[in-house]
């Protein structure tokens, strides 16, 4: 009988399904996270009877045939990219990104990374930093004897020192787009890369069009919903519960047909 595999891929995409919920619950305070979305689809089909196949010399054929399904996969999993709500911190180095954008980060290795997470530090050399120690790219530099530093929504960065009249620029944030957010690959630590489906990142200063804006003092909080991820997971243990139920129906009818045998 087809439906104990049937029913086992059932259970498999459940289990799959619960991992990503439980991925978005542990991520729920963590600044910049996007949840995630499983989507399923179903396997191959059966043609026992090919629609449309003819049934008789007359001429008459079958209007819809028998197919019977293989069960149920995995098709992807699905960044939701919606804007998280925005948390004061009061701190003077953080950002949070109004709007479509990456802040890009230069990895050890030379490469660029991007992430939402804004909230950002200065190391031991001044350079604005993410909370890993990675460079915020442009590269800039905070000098020792700033007293404030201001980032503007457009990105400018100006600090001011004890001498100074007026503030001084130091630096221009910029932030990057793809034409398929969902399409970055994530690395941990908020970073995402590039792949071939995000397609090239384009570049630019926030406020630009097509480009979100700046908020000094505040992060993104994780766009994960309590309400709505544990509504989603008590559903993915009803769908767990019923394939099992299916192989537990299957397994006593295999016992039966065993029985009339002997």
């Amino acid at each position: 009988m087809r439906a104990l595999s049937t029913a086992a891929t059932g259970m498999a995409a459940q289990e799959m399904n619960v991992e990503v919920i439980s991925n978005n619950i542990a991520n729920m305070n963590t600044v910049g996270y996007k949840r995630q979305r499983a989507e399923f689809s179903d396997l191959l089909y059966q043609d026992i009877q090919k629609a449309g196949a003819q049934s008789s010399d007359a001429g008459t054929v079958v209007p819809t045939g028998i197919q019977v399904g293989s069960g149920v996969k995995t098709g992807s999993i699905y960044r939701i990219t919606s804007q998280g709500s925005l948390t004061q911190t009061n701190n003077q180095l953080d950002v949070a990104i109004q709007g479509r954008g990456y802040l890009q980060v230069q990895m050890p290795s030379g490469e660029t990374a991007y992430t939402r997470a804004g909230n950002l530090s200065v190391n031991n050399t001044g350079q604005i930093v993410t909370d890993q120690g990675y460079p915020v790219l442009p590269t800039m530099t905070i000098p020792t004897d700033a007293t404030a530093i201001t980032i503007s929504p457009s990105g400018q960065v100006q600090v001011t020192t004890p001498n100074a009249v007026i503030p001084s620029q130091v630096g221009q944030l910029q932030l990057a787009t793809f034409i398929n957010e969902a399409g970055l690959e994530a690395n941990g630590d908020n970073l995402f890369s590039v792949s071939g489906a995000s397609g090239p990142a384009v570049v630019g200063n926030p406020g630009a069009p097509g480009f979100g804006t700046l908020m000094q003092g505040y992060t993104e909080a994780s766009n994960v919903d309590a309400v709505t991820e544990v509504t989603s997971l008590i559903s993915a243990q009803r769908a767990y519960e019923m394939n099992s139920k299916v192989i537990s129906t299957t397994d006593q009818m295999l016992a039966t047909t065993n029985q009339m045998k002997s």
